[in-house]
């Protein structure tokens, strides 16, 4: 059985989740406003976070990012009654997984947190079969998978959640260009049709952490026309 939080300050909408995500094998915590459900959300073990951007006290967006910040990888589902373009945006990257606006079909809600659950399980796996394979170097550059930790001449470098997934799969696959979309599906875990300018708002800043000289990059290489790899040349 999977657990899962939902922060949402309507009560009909939280009975309607529960009533479907039972159907799931999932067990319910619920939180009615934002506070009591950071409260939660920090102090307890979860498969999947259900948050409402609009909540009384703290709003969903800051609960991510509180999350995000104390590196609480648990998998976020954001629900909202706005639609504007950036507040996606905002959401996505600040470390949300998937973002589902107001009024949603109960059939698409069940698809989306399915799929959420099945990369779950397939990350879990991926990380069973490359144990061995934690600690990567890169000339000045180590990055330590199970540590979620990058160094480069041994000073430890900050980088945001989605900053380090995004570096831990390019230097994973040195030489492999990625696409901005399929970039997009494997770090965010959703195709998120026209938001590829996230990738780059991504790279520009994690370029910023680790490259030596921003213009000619060292680690994170543009392949034109494509999209994005790691220098395999390291």
């Amino acid at each position: 059985m999977r657990k899962v939080l939902v922060v949402e300050d309507d009560h009909d909408i939280v009975d309607l989740l529960e009533i479907h995500l039972k159907d799931l094998d999932c067990e319910l915590e619920k939180a009615y406003d934002g506070n009591t459900g950071l409260i939660k959300a920090t102090g307890g073990s979860y498969d999947l976070m259900i948050l409402d951007i609009m909540l009384p006290g703290v709003d969903g967006m800051e609960i991510c990012r509180r999350l995000r910040g104390k590196d609480i990888q648990t998998p976020i589902l954001m629900l909202t009654a706005k639609s504007e373009e950036i507040d996606k945006i905002i959401g996505l990257e600040l470390g949300a997984d998937d973002y589902m606006t107001k009024p949603f079909s109960v059939r698409e809600f069940l698809a989306r947190v399915k799929a959420i659950f099945r990369r779950q399980d397939m990350s879990k796996n991926k990380n069973v079969a490359v144990e061995k394979q934690q600690i990567f170097n890169f000339g000045d550059m180590m990055l330590d998978l199970d540590k979620r930790k990058v160094t480069i001449k041994n000073d430890r470098i900050e980088l945001s959640p989605k900053e380090f997934d995004l570096l831990a799969l390019l230097a994973s696959n040195p030489g492999k260009s990625y696409s901005r979309s399929k970039i997009l599906n494997l770090v965010w875990g959703y195709d998120f049709e026209g938001y590829e300018h996230t990738v780059n708002s991504h790279i520009n800043r994690l370029r910023g952490k680790i490259e030596p000289d921003i213009q000619q990059p060292t680690y994170i290489l543009t392949s034109w026309g494509v999209g994005y790899r790691f220098n395999e040349e390291l």
